[in-house]
């Protein structure tokens, strides 16, 4: 815990004259609230003596005394309100961006296991408890330790018996608090992981809202809903049940602690140990120091909400990225496009099986590859380890005779262009998906890419053209407008190394020839892998790589595979006969 502690501390480091000053402020808020029954004190207990030009003259200063330090606590409330915040809001800010800045560094292994839901509670409703307990916790622990100590003293001053008669209930309250903390911490724990559920099945049901339509399943998809949400209310009680039980058993404390102060006062007073203006000074300090322990109940609601979601934000920050630049990784000054795969087998971390075994296969640089095979034999898988997206289990992937974990990522990915069959295309114009490819592209180099890829006619055709919103993924285009879209990116990219992942699968036939002439246009003079089901599409590759679950079973032509009269011919067979 120490160490998590100081990592929560580190984020006040850039906010260091702004923190000092918050709690400077405190302070001297919580002073003014201690003086305050001090005069009052002063007052009943002399001023009332004096003759009464003095007194009036005393109560005129005093008076004014008051009100200059009910200003002061005004003004010290409203810098700690409005500053503490800021500040909160700037580190909860560093936060998110610490976290979304991992979420880029971490791979697809790490992707294929999570929900998105799940991810989104962590940079949004966590990272607000937390910057809520960065800029509450301190000054409510200063003011309520002050408060406390600060009315302590002053009533050992007033009357030693009835003070320590006060404070006889504090460690009854801290023994009592402590150990309702530990259940509550539980409990607050469990509703982070029961609102990231809902979280997670609220995003996948939106995001596959049209599916729902589609099944007529806007029940099924409600009924999920409701079990997440009747496990989350049921979290809730609990934590609602020891919160209740924490709060009404420190708030009886403070009432009995007035309702004790007052019997025994006046029993001392009756027998003369007590006077009645030292009571009334008793009566006025019992508020501050049963105020500040409300606020320790709220300081330590704010703690469980916010140290536990500070636990799940080190959570994500503690899973290290499983593939990294080596330290003396090489930058690409030239790419031929050249790979090489030696003895390359691979399988996922979960997964002892292996997708590839003993690959090796050399693809010259401006080859045109397409590789065939059923599904689930690792034509995706032996594809993603050309950029990285996983890292090789044994052998090696070489780009121009170089091992690519010798290559910085960066340099090694901004060279190889994906076109998949899943497109996503974000939410904004066609001009800004397009410029993704390049970010500092130009008007003129986007519609240049636009029109190689096929697409400028049916931008052209919307009223906005390049300016088109196309909404949320994209989903005002067809499949074919979206694709054209995607190799419009790549284009502009200008990679050495492409890599079309069924890129013409969901397509009709009139927006598959279109989208195949963009490819074929993109391909030229490019290294070219080509993952396809449909063998229409790749009749023209200079080879084709028939994978089945034992690796590379056949290779050739079009026509020398079909020939062999083998896998690929009974492929063949099937589509087209």
């Amino acid at each position: 815990m120490k160490e998590k502690l100081k990592k929560l501390f580190a984020y006040y480091n850039p906010y260091k004259k702004l923190f000092y000053s918050d709690m400077f402020f405190a302070i001297l808020g919580a002073a003014v609230t201690l003086l305050i029954p001090l005069i009052v004190r002063y007052i009943t207990n002399e001023v009332i003596y004096l003759d009464v030009k003095q007194a009036e003259r005393s109560i005129v200063s005093l008076g004014a005394l008051m009100i200059g330090l009910v200003l002061l606590e005004i003004f010290c409330n409203f810098y700690i309100a409005y500053y503490g915040h800021i500040m909160g809001a700037k580190m909860e800010s560093d936060m998110r961006r610490d976290i979304f800045g991992h979420y880029q560094k971490l791979t697809f292994a790490f992707y294929d296991n999570q929900k998105v839901g799940h991810l989104l509670s962590r940079i949004t409703s966590d990272l607000f408890d937390i910057s809520e307990l960065l800029h509450h916790g301190p000054e409510d622990l200063v003011i309520s330790v002050i408060k406390i100590i600060g009315s302590f003293l002053i009533l050992l001053t007033v009357n030693v018996k009835l003070a320590l008669i006060a404070f006889a209930f504090i460690p009854v309250m801290a023994v009592y608090a402590f150990y309702y903390n530990g259940k509550m911490k539980k409990a607050f724990k469990r509703n982070r992981e029961k609102i990231a559920d809902i979280n997670g099945q609220i995003e996948d049901s939106l995001s596959g809202i049209r599916v729902v339509k589609s099944f007529a399943n806007e029940k099924v998809e409600m009924e999920k809903f409701q079990a997440g949400n009747d496990n989350f209310v049921a979290a809730k009680k609990t934590s609602y049940k020891y919160m209740g039980i924490y709060n009404s058993g420190l708030g009886a404390m403070s009432t009995l602690i007035t309702v004790v102060v007052l019997i025994s006062g006046v029993g001392m007073m009756l027998n003369g140990s007590v006077l009645v203006t030292d009571l009334i000074t008793f009566l006025l300090y019992i508020n501050n120091f049963t105020e500040p322990v409300k606020k320790l109940v709220t300081f330590t609601e704010q703690f469980q909400n916010g140290y536990s979601g500070f636990e799940r934000f080190l959570e994500i920050l503690s899973i290290a990225p499983d593939i990294v630049d080596q330290p003396d990784a090489k930058e690409l000054d030239h790419v031929d496009g050249t790979i090489e795969f030696k003895d390359v087998s691979f399988h996922y971390e979960e997964d002892n099986e292996s997708v590839l075994s003993n690959i090796n296969l050399k693809v010259n640089a401006g080859d045109y590859v397409a590789l065939v095979g059923p599904s689930g034999v690792g034509k995706t898988t032996l594809c993603s380890l050309i950029p990285r997206f996983y890292e090789v289990t044994d052998g090696a992937v070489y780009l121009d005779g170089t091992d690519i974990r010798e290559i910085k990522l960066d340099d090694l990915r901004s060279r190889i262009g994906i076109v998949q069959q899943d497109v996503y295309l974000f939410a904004g114009s066609i001009m800004d998906n397009i410029r993704y490819g390049k970010p500092d592209a130009t008007d003129e180099e986007v519609v240049r890419a636009a029109k190689n890829a096929n697409a400028h006619e049916f931008i052209m055709s919307f009223p906005d053209g390049y300016d088109t919103d196309i909404g949320q993924r994209g989903v005002k285009l067809s499949g074919g407008q979206k694709q054209r879209l995607s190799i419009a990116r790549v284009f502009l990219k200008n990679p050495s190394i492409l890599i079309f992942d069924e890129a013409t699968a969901a397509l009709d036939n009139k927006s598959e020839q279109i989208v195949q002439q963009s490819m074929e246009c993109l391909a030229q003079n490019r290294t070219t892998f080509v993952i396809a089901h449909r063998l229409s599409t790749i009749r023209n590759a200079q080879r084709i790589l028939v994978l089945t679950e034992d690796g590379i079973a056949e290779e050739g032509t079009h026509e020398e595979l079909l020939n062999q009269n083998g896998i690929y011919a009974g492929f063949y067979e099937m589509q087209f006969h």
